[in-house]
């Protein structure tokens, strides 16, 4: 099924219904339906047609569901920007996806206008509220996006479609170089958002309302509004993460799961806040994007009597490679068993398999798994070898096919030839009760090769010194794994989708002119 006939399959199978809340303000899914129509023909009236490219980029808001649909109907293809992004940022993103158009907000809008300033062609901006900028409404590539929308009608669909067009472009973090944009056609993202609808039904879950709270400018938002096409569910948004708005409703909407990233469910499990609340309808809550410390598992559980599902996936991926099922064993550590219809396997260097429980390369098959990057060739060769997508994350698998992300392979740090994992330590220093959270990095060493550091935030009250800590590792690990150095942060520094951004501590480290 192409991904712009999922609108029409939800009002055939489930009838009009609340399909999205935001604000407390209900939309349909007609309605969604309808918007998106009318966007379509604004897009169309500004030449967007088959094969362009058009950036969203904007905090969550209804408008992300209407202008993904509008523009994969017309067959053009969607970027989906973080908004939190710099303007240099943005711009790269414009430059090599040659935007035609970018559906935006206001608070967006100074950094595109800089973004596009240089660029030869610039892309028409699409304000969802324009009227909070009256100072650029004059501008000829700044269009009322609700104004653009009265009276447009759809064009005719484009007259050959195929689930193998390309219908999404992400771009990577650039946390390791320069973003590429992962390609992802109509297959890859229907395959992945059908095997969780299945797999959802299979465990018998009822559809009801779960929480946009992850940017829906990104992976998450896309897959998640595929499912809830194809389940008849409902969707709460929230314009940014709030431990008192997310509490607030959980209650009001009596919801039972929504997603989740590290940071955010540590938040639930500190902050008192959330003690005012009935949240007795949670019965679980899913992880992903980044590694979460089994203590912080355990806390929860303790907390909300909910269980954290744990799940791998990454972009290239369609996002889903593996999830914990409900009913079966939930082993802490692990994301679980392979998703239906994805192979995978772990490999050493040379790409061979390598025996139950050993770490090496995880490597991933099947329809989610993107044809490439977009205009580069050399990456997509270097991602995707034989069919198979390299994913540059270490792993094994057990005896029961559970998978245990062990490190980035790029972060894994070899000091005195000694292959040191960061995720181990930060595991054993996360345990300590003072510390909230914790990232470890190598460093240059003439000596070792490379030393290892600890960036840590402590919990609010918490207190422990750099030699306590050091002290407090060297009676849980091996002399050659714990820290040379540990440095006290007030924050991590993370990505717009909670990632923690090691390149960004590893510039710090050089600043810190650490002694090791």
């Amino acid at each position: 099924m192409l991904l712009n006939q999922l609108p029409e399959y939800s009002v055939e199978h489930f009838g009009e219904y609340p399909f999205l809340y935001f604000h407390d303000q209900p939309y349909t899914n007609r309605y969604v339906l309808d918007a998106s129509r009318r966007l379509a023909g604004a897009l169309a009236e500004r030449g967007v047609g088959p094969g362009d490219r058009v950036v969203v980029c904007m905090p969550n808001a209804p408008e992300v569901f209407f202008a993904y649909q509008a523009i994969l109907r017309l067959g053009a293809i969607v970027v989906p920007v973080m908004f939190r992004l710099t303007a240099t940022e943005i711009g790269f993103i414009l430059s090599d996806s040659e935007a035609k158009a970018v559906v935006t907000s206001s608070p967006v809008l100074p950094n595109l206008l800089k973004a596009s300033a240089e660029l030869p062609d610039k892309p028409w901006l699409l304000v969802s509220d324009a009227a909070a900028v009256p100072e650029l409404a004059g501008q000829r590539q700044v269009v009322d996006l609700y104004a653009a929308m009265d009276g447009a009608t759809e064009p005719d669909p484009p007259r050959e479609q195929s689930e193998q067009d390309i219908a999404v472009i992400l771009y990577t973090s650039g946390t390791t170089g320069r973003p590429k944009g992962v390609t992802l056609t109509h297959r890859n993202l229907f395959s992945n958002a059908r095997s969780a609808a299945d797999l959802a039904e299979e465990q018998e879950e009822v559809p009801g309302t779960t929480l946009g709270v992850l940017p829906l400018a990104h992976i998450y938002g896309f897959t998640m509004a595929n499912v809830l096409y194809l389940r008849g569910a409902t969707v709460v948004v929230l314009p940014r993460y709030d431990v008192r708005e997310v509490c607030d409703a959980i209650q009001r909407y009596r919801v039972e799961r929504f997603s989740a990233v590290p940071a955010m469910i540590y938040s639930l499990v500190s902050d008192p806040a959330v003690d005012e609340y009935d949240l007795s309808s949670l019965t679980s809550v899913g992880s992903g994007s980044a590694p979460l410390p089994v203590s912080i598992i355990e806390a929860f559980k303790a907390k909300f009597g909910a269980d954290i599902y744990e799940g791998y996936g990454l972009s290239e991926a369609a996002p889903t490679v593996s999830a914990h099922r409900r009913g079966e064993p939930i082993k802490p550590g692990s994301v679980g068993r392979a998703f239906p219809g994805v192979e995978v396997r772990v490999v050493d260097d040379e790409g061979n398999e390598l025996p139950t429980g050993d770490a090496g390369e995880l490597i991933v098959r099947g329809e989610n798994v993107t044809p490439g990057y977009f205009r580069n060739e050399e990456a997509t060769r270097e991602a995707i070898r034989d069919g198979w997508l390299h994913t540059g994350d270490v792993a094994r698998i057990d005896e029961d096919g559970y998978i245990f992300i062990v490190d980035r392979k790029k972060d894994l740090i070899i000091r005195g030839g000694f292959n040191i994992y960061p995720r181990d330590l930060e595991e054993v220093i996360g345990r300590h009760s003072a510390v909230a959270e914790a990232a470890v990095i190598g460093v240059p060493s003439e000596r070792m090769g490379e030393e290892v550091v600890a960036f840590v935030t402590l919990r609010p009250g918490g207190a422990v010194t750099e030699p306590e800590l050091l002290e407090y590792c060297q009676g849980q690990l091996a002399k050659y794994k714990t820290p040379r150095r540990i440095v006290f942060l007030e924050e991590l520094p993370r990505s717009g989708v909670g990632k923690i951004l090691k390149k960004v501590l590893r510039e710090q480290a050089q600043s810190l002119d650490l002694a090791v």
